[in-house]
């Protein structure tokens, strides 16, 4: 009940991240119960994870410049 929730940036009208349904169903909870447990497990194939690896490293990246 105490908490700020700070939305995420938003850089054009095409980009709605803060407001969606499955990135709000993320909790403290299930972060700390995935990491303890590392689970649940995802396999993919390879060459999906090194396609997948671009936006997210882009993500990164785009944070630091923030910063």
């Amino acid at each position: 009940p105490h908490k700020e929730l700070i939305p995420a940036l938003v850089f054009d009208e095409t980009c709605n991240c803060s407001e969606c349904f499955y990135m709000k169903r993320n909790t403290m909870e299930k972060l700390y119960l995935c990491m303890k447990y590392e689970l649940p497990e995802i396999t993919i194939d390879e060459e999906l994870r090194l396609k997948a690896l671009k936006p997210i490293e882009a993500m990164l990246d785009l944070s630091k410049s923030i910063k």
